[in-house]
């Protein structure tokens, strides 16, 4: 088990991530639209309805009593984002603002979903 202090420091780093992700969506709403799959139904809604999501999310990962809630919320969140991933994929190479997404960078992407889901799922496991 992670000692006290170690563990409020990672739930405090996971928690601003997605705080600031949610924030992104608002100041760089242009380049979600770039990895957007062309499928989905009125993107501009989903840009800034996912950014509320993951600011929300962020903030209820903080108390204790809605920690294990906004710990499923975020995964859940996160396995509908996989489109986005998968289109990133197919769509590589291309630019995303000022960075160019490869192949290797997108495919690189998938697993830290992952990786995102297990921290979820730690917080839910341990909400303490």
């Amino acid at each position: 088990m992670i000692n006290r202090p170690t563990y409020k420091i990672f739930l405090w780093v996971y928690a601003l991530f997605y705080i600031l992700a949610g924030c992104n969506h608002f100041l760089s709403t242009a380049v979600y639209y770039g990895i957007m799959p062309k499928w989905l139904p009125a993107p501009g809604f989903l840009i800034y309805f996912s950014g509320v999501l993951e600011i929300v999310f962020g903030f209820l990962l903080l108390f204790k009593k809605t920690r294990k809630l906004a710990a499923i919320l975020i995964i859940l969140m996160l396995i509908a984002f996989m489109p986005a991933h998968i289109y990133m994929i197919q769509k590589a190479p291309f630019m995303l603002g000022k960075i160019m997404v490869t192949p290797l960078i997108a495919w690189l992407r998938l697993p830290f979903q992952v990786l995102f889901m297990g921290w979820a799922w730690y917080y839910y496991r341990k909400p303490a």
